[in-house]
Protein backbone atom coordinates (compact mmCIF):
# COMPACT_ATOMS: atom_id res chain seq x y z
CA UNK A 1 0.00 0.00 0.00
CA UNK A 2 1.15 3.52 -1.13
CA UNK A 3 1.84 5.68 2.42
CA UNK A 4 0.36 3.94 4.89
CA UNK A 5 0.15 6.99 7.35
CA UNK A 6 -0.53 10.69 7.13
CA UNK A 7 3.37 11.44 8.83
CA UNK A 8 4.96 9.11 5.60
CA UNK A 9 2.82 10.91 3.01
CA UNK A 10 4.13 14.57 4.94
CA UNK A 11 7.45 14.01 4.02
CA UNK A 12 7.05 13.27 0.59
CA UNK A 13 4.82 16.43 0.67
CA UNK A 14 7.92 18.83 2.64
CA UNK A 15 10.34 17.64 0.09
CA UNK A 16 7.86 18.27 -2.89
CA UNK A 17 6.89 21.79 -1.59
CA UNK A 18 10.58 23.40 -2.46
CA UNK A 19 9.68 23.30 -5.88
CA UNK A 20 6.83 25.76 -5.69
CA UNK A 21 9.15 28.83 -6.07
CA UNK A 22 9.99 27.83 -9.19
CA UNK A 23 6.54 28.29 -10.47
CA UNK A 24 3.67 30.77 -10.45
CA UNK A 25 0.20 30.25 -10.29
CA UNK A 26 -2.36 31.46 -13.53
CA UNK A 27 -2.70 35.13 -12.65
CA UNK A 28 -4.17 35.18 -16.45
CA UNK A 29 -7.62 34.15 -14.71
CA UNK A 30 -7.60 37.02 -11.80
CA UNK A 31 -9.98 34.76 -9.55
CA UNK A 32 -6.88 31.80 -9.68
CA UNK A 33 -4.38 34.54 -9.11
CA UNK A 34 -5.54 34.81 -5.70
CA UNK A 35 -4.25 31.25 -4.91
CA UNK A 36 -1.02 30.96 -2.39
CA UNK A 37 1.73 29.66 -4.66
CA UNK A 38 3.20 27.55 -1.52
CA UNK A 39 -0.02 25.19 -0.69
CA UNK A 40 0.21 22.16 -1.52
CA UNK A 41 -1.50 19.14 -0.75
CA UNK A 42 -2.33 15.16 -1.74
CA UNK A 43 -4.95 12.96 -0.68
CA UNK A 44 -4.86 8.97 -1.75
CA UNK A 45 -8.30 7.03 -1.60
CA UNK A 46 -7.84 3.43 -1.62
CA UNK A 47 -10.98 0.74 -2.68
CA UNK A 48 -12.14 -0.11 0.49
CA UNK A 49 -13.01 3.53 1.51
CA UNK A 50 -9.38 4.14 3.04
CA UNK A 51 -7.93 7.37 2.64
CA UNK A 52 -4.79 8.96 3.56
CA UNK A 53 -3.67 12.91 3.32
CA UNK A 54 -1.76 15.12 3.67
CA UNK A 55 -1.22 18.97 3.68
CA UNK A 56 -4.35 21.40 3.89
CA UNK A 57 -6.13 18.96 2.27
CA UNK A 58 -9.99 20.24 3.06
CA UNK A 59 -8.93 23.50 0.69
CA UNK A 60 -11.24 24.16 -2.32
CA UNK A 61 -10.24 24.30 -5.79
CA UNK A 62 -11.47 24.52 -9.00
CA UNK A 63 -11.15 21.51 -11.66
CA UNK A 64 -10.11 23.65 -14.73
CA UNK A 65 -9.41 21.05 -17.13
CA UNK A 66 -9.36 18.32 -15.13
CA UNK A 67 -13.33 18.53 -15.72
CA UNK A 68 -12.92 17.63 -19.33
CA UNK A 69 -12.45 14.16 -18.31
CA UNK A 70 -15.77 13.96 -16.30
CA UNK A 71 -17.31 15.55 -19.14
CA UNK A 72 -15.89 13.47 -21.88
CA UNK A 73 -17.52 10.75 -19.57
CA UNK A 74 -20.44 11.83 -19.38
CA UNK A 75 -21.21 12.74 -23.10
CA UNK A 76 -19.44 9.03 -24.09
CA UNK A 77 -22.45 7.86 -21.23
CA UNK A 78 -25.18 10.34 -22.85
CA UNK A 79 -24.37 10.41 -26.75
CA UNK A 80 -22.08 6.85 -27.02
CA UNK A 81 -18.55 6.91 -28.40
CA UNK A 82 -19.64 7.09 -32.65
CA UNK A 83 -21.24 9.72 -31.97
CA UNK A 84 -18.84 11.90 -29.87
CA UNK A 85 -15.75 10.78 -31.81
CA UNK A 86 -17.47 11.92 -35.08
CA UNK A 87 -17.12 15.58 -33.59
CA UNK A 88 -13.59 15.25 -32.05
CA UNK A 89 -10.51 13.07 -32.24
CA UNK A 90 -8.36 10.63 -30.34
CA UNK A 91 -4.72 11.95 -31.08
CA UNK A 92 -2.03 13.83 -28.84
CA UNK A 93 -1.47 17.56 -30.49
CA UNK A 94 1.75 18.10 -28.80
CA UNK A 95 0.58 21.67 -28.76
CA UNK A 96 -0.27 24.27 -25.95
CA UNK A 97 -3.93 23.33 -24.37
CA UNK A 98 -5.30 26.56 -25.93
CA UNK A 99 -3.88 26.09 -29.50
CA UNK A 100 -5.92 27.09 -32.26
CA UNK A 101 -3.26 26.44 -35.04
CA UNK A 102 -4.34 22.44 -35.97
CA UNK A 103 -7.53 23.23 -36.43
CA UNK A 104 -6.43 25.79 -38.94
CA UNK A 105 -4.73 22.85 -40.79
CA UNK A 106 -7.08 20.11 -40.74
CA UNK A 107 -10.09 19.15 -42.83
CA UNK A 108 -12.79 18.86 -41.46
CA UNK A 109 -12.00 21.41 -38.74
CA UNK A 110 -12.56 18.97 -36.20
CA UNK A 111 -10.20 19.06 -32.71
CA UNK A 112 -7.81 15.80 -32.38
CA UNK A 113 -8.83 15.09 -28.78
CA UNK A 114 -10.96 16.05 -26.07
CA UNK A 115 -8.44 17.15 -23.54
CA UNK A 116 -7.26 20.61 -25.52
CA UNK A 117 -9.56 23.55 -25.28
CA UNK A 118 -11.37 23.24 -28.36
CA UNK A 119 -12.03 19.52 -28.08
CA UNK A 120 -13.58 19.99 -24.97
CA UNK A 121 -15.90 22.89 -25.79
CA UNK A 122 -16.86 20.43 -28.52
CA UNK A 123 -17.51 17.65 -26.26
CA UNK A 124 -19.38 20.38 -23.55
CA UNK A 125 -21.62 21.37 -26.55
CA UNK A 126 -22.55 17.79 -26.44
CA UNK A 127 -24.75 17.60 -23.15
CA UNK A 128 -27.55 17.22 -23.52
CA UNK A 129 -30.65 19.31 -21.87
CA UNK A 130 -32.75 22.11 -23.16
CA UNK A 131 -30.73 25.00 -21.20
CA UNK A 132 -27.76 25.82 -20.07
CA UNK A 133 -29.13 25.22 -16.21
CA UNK A 134 -30.29 21.98 -17.02
CA UNK A 135 -26.80 20.83 -19.19
CA UNK A 136 -24.65 21.86 -16.14
CA UNK A 137 -27.03 20.57 -13.35
CA UNK A 138 -26.89 17.27 -15.41
CA UNK A 139 -22.90 17.70 -14.92
CA UNK A 140 -23.04 18.58 -11.82
CA UNK A 141 -25.39 15.67 -10.30
CA UNK A 142 -22.56 13.30 -12.28
CA UNK A 143 -19.57 14.95 -10.32
CA UNK A 144 -21.54 14.72 -6.65
CA UNK A 145 -22.19 10.90 -7.19
CA UNK A 146 -18.80 10.53 -8.28
CA UNK A 147 -17.70 12.38 -5.08
CA UNK A 148 -20.74 10.99 -2.98
CA UNK A 149 -20.86 14.63 -2.02
CA UNK A 150 -24.37 15.98 -3.14
CA UNK A 151 -23.18 19.50 -1.76
CA UNK A 152 -20.09 19.72 -4.69
CA UNK A 153 -21.23 22.86 -6.83
CA UNK A 154 -19.17 25.59 -9.23
CA UNK A 155 -17.61 28.54 -7.48
CA UNK A 156 -19.72 32.12 -8.82
CA UNK A 157 -16.30 34.04 -8.17
CA UNK A 158 -14.11 32.28 -10.65
CA UNK A 159 -16.54 31.43 -13.28
CA UNK A 160 -17.58 34.89 -13.90
CA UNK A 161 -13.89 35.52 -14.36
CA UNK A 162 -13.24 33.06 -16.34
CA UNK A 163 -16.47 34.25 -18.43
CA UNK A 164 -14.95 37.63 -18.64
CA UNK A 165 -11.19 36.82 -19.89
CA UNK A 166 -12.49 33.97 -22.32
CA UNK A 167 -11.44 35.63 -25.48
CA UNK A 168 -9.28 32.97 -27.07
CA UNK A 169 -11.84 30.44 -25.98
CA UNK A 170 -14.78 32.32 -27.62
CA UNK A 171 -12.34 32.31 -30.81
CA UNK A 172 -12.50 28.67 -31.12
CA UNK A 173 -16.29 28.74 -30.63
CA UNK A 174 -16.64 30.82 -33.99
CA UNK A 175 -13.76 29.30 -35.58
CA UNK A 176 -15.58 25.75 -34.78
CA UNK A 177 -18.97 27.25 -35.16
CA UNK A 178 -17.86 28.30 -39.13
CA UNK A 179 -16.99 24.89 -39.64
CA UNK A 180 -20.17 23.23 -38.92
CA UNK A 181 -18.34 21.31 -35.50
CA UNK A 182 -20.91 23.40 -33.32
CA UNK A 183 -23.99 24.68 -33.19
CA UNK A 184 -25.22 26.87 -30.38
CA UNK A 185 -25.23 30.41 -29.48
CA UNK A 186 -21.49 31.30 -28.40
CA UNK A 187 -21.87 32.73 -25.08
CA UNK A 188 -24.45 30.39 -24.27
CA UNK A 189 -21.57 27.77 -24.54
CA UNK A 190 -18.97 29.57 -22.79
CA UNK A 191 -21.16 30.39 -19.71
CA UNK A 192 -21.37 26.38 -19.67
CA UNK A 193 -17.72 25.71 -20.02
CA UNK A 194 -16.84 28.67 -17.70
CA UNK A 195 -18.79 27.19 -14.94
CA UNK A 196 -17.92 23.59 -16.11
CA UNK A 197 -14.11 24.49 -15.35
CA UNK A 198 -15.21 26.02 -11.91
CA UNK A 199 -16.46 23.34 -10.63
CA UNK A 200 -15.15 22.92 -7.12
CA UNK A 201 -13.94 20.12 -4.39
CA UNK A 202 -10.89 19.31 -2.43
CA UNK A 203 -8.08 16.67 -2.69
CA UNK A 204 -10.26 14.10 -0.79
CA UNK A 205 -13.19 14.62 -3.56
CA UNK A 206 -10.55 14.71 -6.69
CA UNK A 207 -9.10 11.17 -5.39
CA UNK A 208 -12.32 9.26 -4.57
CA UNK A 209 -12.94 10.55 -8.60
CA UNK A 210 -9.72 8.96 -9.39
CA UNK A 211 -10.19 5.90 -7.29
CA UNK A 212 -13.27 5.24 -9.54
CA UNK A 213 -11.26 5.69 -12.52
CA UNK A 214 -8.75 3.17 -11.55
CA UNK A 215 -11.66 1.14 -10.54
CA UNK A 216 -12.76 1.06 -13.98
CA UNK A 217 -15.66 3.10 -13.08
CA UNK A 218 -16.91 1.42 -9.92
CA UNK A 219 -17.88 3.38 -6.73
CA UNK A 220 -14.92 1.98 -5.12
CA UNK A 221 -17.09 1.85 -1.42
CA UNK A 222 -20.52 0.08 -2.69
CA UNK A 223 -19.52 -1.30 -6.14
CA UNK A 224 -22.15 0.65 -7.70
CA UNK A 225 -20.81 1.15 -11.47
CA UNK A 226 -20.91 5.18 -12.24
CA UNK A 227 -19.13 4.96 -15.21
CA UNK A 228 -19.14 2.20 -17.69
CA UNK A 229 -15.65 0.60 -17.99
CA UNK A 230 -15.50 0.92 -21.09
CA UNK A 231 -15.67 4.85 -20.68
CA UNK A 232 -13.54 4.89 -17.97
CA UNK A 233 -11.04 2.98 -19.74
CA UNK A 234 -10.76 5.53 -22.86
CA UNK A 235 -10.96 8.29 -20.54
CA UNK A 236 -7.82 6.93 -18.92
CA UNK A 237 -6.37 6.37 -22.23
CA UNK A 238 -6.96 10.27 -22.88
CA UNK A 239 -5.41 10.75 -19.38
CA UNK A 240 -2.09 8.64 -20.52
CA UNK A 241 -1.64 10.27 -23.64
CA UNK A 242 -2.95 13.90 -23.57
CA UNK A 243 -3.58 14.22 -19.70
CA UNK A 244 -0.60 16.54 -19.14
CA UNK A 245 -0.66 18.89 -21.84
CA UNK A 246 1.99 19.13 -23.58
CA UNK A 247 3.98 17.32 -21.46
CA UNK A 248 1.83 14.39 -21.25
CA UNK A 249 4.73 12.15 -23.06
CA UNK A 250 7.37 13.31 -20.37
CA UNK A 251 4.93 12.39 -17.49
CA UNK A 252 4.15 9.38 -19.06
CA UNK A 253 8.12 8.25 -19.10
CA UNK A 254 9.00 9.88 -15.89
CA UNK A 255 5.55 9.23 -13.92
CA UNK A 256 3.86 6.53 -15.56
CA UNK A 257 0.25 6.39 -14.25
CA UNK A 258 -2.77 8.06 -15.87
CA UNK A 259 -3.66 11.75 -14.81
CA UNK A 260 -5.16 15.05 -15.67
CA UNK A 261 -4.02 18.28 -14.21
CA UNK A 262 -5.71 21.75 -14.18
CA UNK A 263 -4.55 24.97 -14.50
CA UNK A 264 -5.67 25.90 -10.72
CA UNK A 265 -2.98 23.65 -9.91
CA UNK A 266 -5.15 20.22 -9.30
CA UNK A 267 -3.67 16.81 -10.71
CA UNK A 268 -6.31 13.88 -10.86
CA UNK A 269 -4.15 10.69 -11.02
CA UNK A 270 -5.97 6.86 -11.33
CA UNK A 271 -3.45 3.82 -10.60
CA UNK A 272 -5.45 1.11 -12.29
CA UNK A 273 -7.17 -1.28 -10.06
CA UNK A 274 -5.10 -0.13 -6.92
CA UNK A 275 -6.17 4.17 -6.13
CA UNK A 276 -6.86 7.42 -6.82
CA UNK A 277 -4.80 10.30 -6.18
CA UNK A 278 -5.86 14.36 -5.62
CA UNK A 279 -3.15 16.54 -5.73
CA UNK A 280 -3.44 20.56 -5.53
CA UNK A 281 -0.53 22.87 -5.90
CA UNK A 282 -1.24 25.99 -7.77
CA UNK A 283 2.25 26.99 -8.56
CA UNK A 284 2.60 25.88 -12.33
CA UNK A 285 5.22 25.45 -15.03
CA UNK A 286 5.47 26.43 -18.42
CA UNK A 287 3.03 24.04 -19.51
CA UNK A 288 0.66 24.85 -16.95
CA UNK A 289 0.56 21.36 -14.82
CA UNK A 290 1.55 21.97 -10.87
CA UNK A 291 5.29 22.44 -10.14
CA UNK A 292 5.51 20.70 -6.94
CA UNK A 293 2.34 18.05 -7.81
CA UNK A 294 4.38 16.69 -10.75
CA UNK A 295 7.45 16.37 -8.30
CA UNK A 296 5.46 14.67 -5.61
CA UNK A 297 4.51 12.42 -8.13
CA UNK A 298 7.39 11.91 -9.68
CA UNK A 299 8.93 10.76 -6.17
CA UNK A 300 5.82 8.73 -5.03
CA UNK A 301 6.07 6.92 -8.29
CA UNK A 302 9.54 6.12 -8.33
CA UNK A 303 10.07 4.67 -4.63
CA UNK A 304 6.30 3.19 -4.84
CA UNK A 305 6.84 1.70 -8.69
CA UNK A 306 3.37 3.10 -9.45
CA UNK A 307 4.17 3.24 -13.25
CA UNK A 308 2.06 1.19 -15.86
CA UNK A 309 4.97 0.48 -18.11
Amino acid sequence: MLCRTRDELQRYVETSKEWTKKGKVADYIPALGKEDPDDLSIAIHYPNGECVSAGDIKKKFTLQSISKVISLALVLMENGKDFVFDRVGMEPTGDPFNSISKLETMAPAKPLNPMINAGALVVTHMINGDSTEERLQRLLSFVQDLTNDQSVTYNKEVAQSEYETADLNRSLIYFLKQHGMIDEDVEQLIDLYSKQCSIEMNCLDLARIGAVFAMDGADPQTGKQLIPSDVSRICKTFMVTCGMYNASGEFAIKIGIPAKSGVSGGIMGSVPGRFGIGIFGPSLDEKGNSIAGIRLLELLSKDYQLSMF
